[in-house]
C-alpha cells in the first residue's frame, strides 16, 4: 500500500470546516438575483465560472495528483432524457484538491446502499463532465460490473479511494467512475479516455478485480462510448440523445445482447 492510499484509507484526519470549501460563496451570490434579471445572472453565472478561484490543498493537507468533482443524478425511470436535459439534470457537489477535503464531502455524502430509485454518483477529474459527449470521454470508454443490492456501497469507496490513490497507474487514461443506484441491482463503472487502447483497459481491468476483490468468475464489460451512443439512437430507435447507461430494464437489455446475466453476487 502506498502512502497516499494509507492516508486515503485514514478516516482520523481532521477534516475542513463547513466554511472552508470555496464552491459555496458564488452559489449564495447567484441566489440572491432577482427573478427579473435571470439572463443577467446567466451570463455572470458563466463568466464567474470561468474567473471561480481554483481549489487548491490547503496548508499541511496531503494534495491528490489531480482534482475532482462529486456529481450527483436522479431521473424518472422510463422518461427519455436528451442530452441537454441530462446535463441541466446532473447536479456538481463540490471540487477537492486534498485527501482532506475528499473526506470532507465524502463523510456528510448518503452512501449509495442507502439511495433510492434510479440514481447516480458521479466522481470525475475536475474539468471532465460524467457525459459520453464530453471531449475527455467521447473517444473512450468504460468497465462495468453489475451488483447485487447490498455490495455498491463497499464496492463503491474501494473504487474511489483507488481512484484517487493512483493505484491503477494508466497516467492520464482515467476520467472517473459512476454508482449507478437502481431498483433491483447497482451498477459501478470506471471511465478512461482511450477505448482502442487494449493494453491499458487490460491494466485497468485487472486492477479493478483486484482492488474490489473480485471472485474468479465475475463477468465484467467493456463497452465504447460510441457503442453506448449507437444502441440509443439505433437500438431503441425513439431517443436522440442522451440516456443514462443502465435505464432500461434488465431483462430487455440481456436480449438485445448488451448485457450478461450474471451479477457480482
Amino acid at each position: 500500500m502506498n502512502n497516499l492510499e494509507s492516508i486515503l484509507k485514514s478516516r482520523d484526519i481532521t477534516l475542513l470546516k463547513d466554511d472552508d470549501s470555496g464552491d459555496h460563496d458564488q452559489n449564495e451570490e447567484n441566489s440572491t438575483q432577482k427573478d427579473g434579471e435571470k439572463e443577467k445572472t446567466e451570463r455572470d453565472k458563466s463568466q464567474s465560472g470561468s474567473k471561480r478561484k481554483a481549489v487548491v490543498p490547503g496548508p499541511a493537507e496531503h494534495p491528490l495528483q489531480y482534482n475532482y468533482t462529486f456529481w450527483y443524478s436522479r431521473r424518472t425511470p422510463g422518461r427519455p432524457t436528451s442530452s441537454q436535459s441530462y446535463e441541466q439534470n446532473i447536479k456538481q457537489i463540490g471540487t477537492f484538491a486534498s485527501v482532506e477535503q475528499f473526506w470532507r464531502f465524502y463523510s456528510h455524502m448518503v452512501r449509495p446502499g442507502d439511495l433510492t430509485g434510479h440514481s447516480d454518483f458521479h466522481l470525475f477529474k475536475e474539468g471532465i463532465k460524467p457525459m459520453w459527449e464530453d471531449d475527455a470521454n467521447k473517444n473512450g470508454g468504460k468497465w462495468i460490473i453489475r451488483l447485487r443490492k447490498g455490495l455498491a456501497s463497499r464496492c463503491w469507496e474501494n473504487l474511489i479511494l483507488a481512484m484517487l490513490g493512483e493505484q491503477f497507474m494508466v497516467g492520464e487514461e482515467i476520467c472517473g467512475a459512476v454508482v449507478s443506484v437502481r431498483f433491483q441491482e447497482d451498477i459501478i463503472s470506471i471511465w478512461n479516455k482511450t477505448a482502442s487502447d487494449q493494453a491499458t483497459t487490460a491494466r485497468i481491468r485487472d486492477t479493478l478485480r483486484r482492488v474490489l476483490n473480485l471472485p474468479p468468475n465475475t463477468i465484467m464489460e467493456y463497452k465504447t462510448h460510441t457503442d453506448s451512443i449507437k444502441y440509443v439512437l439505433w437500438g431503441f430507435g425513439v431517443c436522440v440523445g442522451h440516456v443514462p447507461e443502465f435505464s432500461k430494464s434488465s431483462s430487455l437489455v440481456r436480449s438485445r445482447g448488451i448485457w450478461s446475466s450474471r451479477r457480482l453476487t
